[in-house]
């Protein structure tokens, strides 16, 4: 994940991915983890004390969104978002982030576009999503060509993606996520429905090749062998890891820690208070 001003190149090539998406829209998207992601922001939203006039979201999948929050600006997300400065109380980064080659500028500039004590809802593929699939291609292209090919995202861990929130300005940060499996029928069936998510191969780095028949029959034994279904061994499962991130923007009304040094009683004194509280 670089930065704008990283001469590295980029982790995503943008037209593979909006090529990726559209195909996943005529084969008539799978939205499943769309649909989690809502249900959860929703249940989310609605443990907030307060009402959100204003929100706005950011996705790859505008029309899903669209229907589920009617009331939302709906924009793309493009390396600069289409966000007027202060103008929403509420920002929705919804399953785009993990493709983003700049995740802190897009908290940075949803962070811009929040008004005071705003609050930004990110949720996104985590580092565990998929690890069945990375390992069963991997060895299976050692074994072939003896070298190995970018075909899985690398995405971040909690503790990582939470730091985001940090580096972008966000007060209050917290990130929390759950671990989804998912049964296919093999390897050939999973990747259908990764097409049709729109979470194909698109990393700039990919191999620009069609992969070996030999490389997929060899995953396909492997994954099958190493991580089948427990309800149905003839199937094989995988794990999708959904971290959701969530910050507010900075407001002198929110609760602010205490400088080092200012706290007026010790660890040992609170311990020894404890200690007897307990005989």
């Amino acid at each position: 994940m670089s930065s704008p001003t990283d001469q590295r190149s980029p982790l995503t090539d943008r037209a593979a991915l909006t090529r990726n998406r559209a195909r996943a829209r005529r084969m008539g998207h799978v939205d499943l983890f769309h649909r989690i992601a809502a249900d959860e922001i929703e249940d989310r939203l609605a443990e907030v004390n307060r009402r959100f006039t204003a929100p706005a979201i950011v996705t790859g999948f505008p029309e899903f969104w669209a229907r589920r929050f009617p009331q939302a600006k709906v924009v793309p997300d493009e390396d600069r978002l289409d966000l007027a400065p202060g103008a929403h109380d509420l920002v929705i980064h919804a399953l785009a982030l993990h493709w983003a080659d700049d995740p802190v500028g897009q908290i940075v500039q949803a962070r811009r576009a929040l008004r005071e004590d705003g609050l930004f809802l990110g949720v996104c593929f985590g580092n565990q999503t998929l690890h069945e699939l990375r390992a069963a291609l991997a060895q299976a292209e050692a074994e072939v060509t003896g070298g190995l090919s970018p075909r899985i995202l690398p995405m971040g861990e909690i503790r990582d993606l939470g730091a985001l929130l940090q580096r972008g300005g966000m007060a209050l940060p917290v990130a929390d996520g759950f671990s989804q499996r998912a049964s296919y029928r093999d390897l050939f069936h999973l990747a259908r429905d990764l097409r049709a998510m729109g979470e194909g191969n698109a990393m700039a780095a990919r191999l620009r090749r069609p992969t070996r028949r030999e490389v997929l029959a060899r995953a396909a034994a492997h994954l099958a062998a190493h991580h089948p279904d427990r309800d149905d061994p003839s199937r094989v499962a995988v794990t999708f890891d959904l971290v959701f991130l969530t910050g507010w923007a900075p407001s002198d009304s929110q609760p602010k820690p205490l400088r080092p040094g200012t706290a007026q009683t010790s660890l040992a004194d609170a311990l020894n208070d404890i200690r007897k509280q307990q005989k």
